[in-house]
């Protein structure tokens, strides 16, 4: 369903300037680059474009083989394993921006930690996040493990979204289709449109708010989580997420 892209724009348009970096499809029907083209975003952009996205829209999308071109040489082989790889962490690991703050998913439990440790010797303020049910983000079907990375340390936490109002969705409620069905999906929540997605999208919106708070040492837990939820739906109810979604793909067009 790509929520990640989904709650990229909502973050941004929350306050806290994004830059997400991604790719095409290779262990699903649709990457976060399949879904941003559908919408109309530009994908293709370079450094200094991006650059000039962040700071004219408040986000920006790095294209993984734009900017590191070896990746073009593995993506038929990732396409054709079908399945998560070693490509699924160093797409995190080597956003260009090097952004300080993030939440961060990984499809595999066991290596989340390595994932982990890596921000925490950036000193980066990072949650690190495995669905317990195999998804690589917060999920609302059951708990989610967590390993939030502060001031260099990292804490394993177990977070059950139902502690904050969240019901418990099924799993196929969150599961994606093709580029041009995740982005109708994708403007439905930012329509308004109620249900297990959006939920999905505001907690992990949420999510990516903590963990920016986090780069503050002042920032405690649960009222960062309060106030992240708080933000990541205003976002979405007041029509600012679609309304930078409009921009976004506006700036692209006149670039």
């Amino acid at each position: 369903m790509n929520l990640s892209t989904m709650a990229a724009i909502v973050v941004a348009a929350a306050g806290v300037p994004v830059v997400k970096h991604g790719n095409r499809a290779a262990s699903s029907l649709s990457g976060g680059a399949d879904t941003l083209e559908a919408l109309g975003v530009r994908i293709d952009l370079g450094p200094d474009l991006v650059a000039r996205s962040l700071a004219e829209v408040g986000i920006g999308f790095c294209f993984a083989p734009r900017f590191h071109p070896s990746y073009r040489h593995a993506a038929a082989v990732r396409r054709e394993i079908g399945v998560p790889t070693v490509f699924n962490l160093l797409g995190p690991l080597t956003n260009p921006a090097r952004p300080r703050a993030g939440l961060i998913g990984c499809a595999f439990a066991d290596l989340a930690e390595v994932m982990a440790g890596v921000f925490a010797a950036r000193r980066s303020s990072v949650l690190v996040v495995h669905g317990d049910d195999g998804l690589d983000e917060l999920t609302t079907t059951t708990t989610s493990t967590i390993w939030r990375v502060a001031a260099g340390s990292v804490d394993k936490l177990t977070f059950d979204p139902a502690g904050f109002g969240f019901a418990r969705a099924q799993l196929d409620q969150l599961a994606g289709g093709d580029a041009q069905a995740n982005a109708a999906a994708v403007r439905a929540v930012l329509g308004g449109a109620r249900g297990p997605v959006r939920d999905a999208v505001v907690l992990n919106a949420a999510g990516a708010i903590v963990a920016h708070a986090g780069l503050s040492s002042r920032a405690e837990w649960l009222p960062a989580w309060e106030e992240g939820l708080r933000r990541a739906s205003a976002a979405i109810d007041t029509g600012a997420a679609e309304q930078l979604l409009a921009r976004w793909v506006r700036f692209g067009r006149q670039i």
